[in-house]
Formats: C-alpha cells, sequence, structure tokens
C-alpha cells in the first residue's frame, strides 16, 4: 500500500508538479487552500503534508498551527514551502511544528529526499 502525501498550495501548477512528482511512489491528494485542507483531514490522515506557506483564506502558518492542535495530525510530518529563503522564515515554521522548510523553485531531488527522509526516518540513509 502506497504511502499518502497531501499537497496544500494555491498554486494549482505547484499541485500538478508535486502531483505528477510524487505519483511515482506515492499516492497523491492535492487540495488548493488550508480551510478545506482541515476539513479534508477531518476524515483522512496522510503520512506526510506538503503546505505552501502564502495561500489565500488560511495562510501555511495558520494551516500549520491547526493542524499541530488537533489530537489525529499533532505528529504527522510537515514539509513547508515558501518563496522566501530568509532564516526566520525557516525558523517560525520550525517553532509551529514543521519537519522541514523548501524555498521555491526547489530542485525535485531535493524534495525527494526530504520526503523519503519524513515518511521512513530509520531507514532514509543509503549508507550508515
Amino acid at each position: 500500500m502506497k504511502k499518502k502525501i497531501l499537497v496544500v498550495d494555491d498554486e494549482v501548477s505547484i499541485c500538478l508538479l508535486l502531483d505528477n512528482f510524487l505519483s511515482k511512489n506515492y499516492e497523491v491528494v492535492t487540495i488548493n487552500n488550508g480551510l478545506d485542507a482541515l476539513i479534508w483531514l477531518d476524515s483522512s490522515i496522510p503520512d506526510l503534508i506538503i503546505s505552501d506557506i502564502q495561500m489565500s483564506n488560511m495562510d501555511g502558518y495558520e494551516f500549520l498551527t491547526k493542524l499541530r492542535q488537533r489530537g489525529f495530525t499533532k505528529h504527522t510530518p510537515c514539509i513547508m514551502l515558501s518563496g522566501k529563503s530568509e532564516s526566520k522564515e525557516r525558523i517560525k515554521c520550525y517553532k509551529l511544528g514543521a519537519q522541514d522548510y523548501l524555498t521555491k523553485p526547489f530542485n525535485p531531488e531535493e524534495l525527494d529526499e526530504l520526503v523519503k527522509k519524513n515518511l521512513y526516518p530509520i531507514h532514509y540513509a543509503i549508507e550508515w
């Protein structure tokens, strides 16, 4: 059974890109805003969440905060995507509970490594 990844991003092109890239190895669900993602999470629990920060209706910070306040998604790994590369943005995400932070435009190979690291943390490294 494939691991399930939830992608939350209001840019349709990013959702399509991530779906195309990740769906080879994972089941991918794309949702275009944080509010709808929280509703979806009422009935489903993904193995990993990839969320944009700058979104309409609810930004990624608020989405991440609400995600961590819910008992059943409290420990779901989350990778945040952003066009901002400043250290303070990364730190804010880490303090809110994100496992990783990736700057757009991102390298697909780096995304792949972050996904594997978060889905398979013990077996991630090829060589020890």
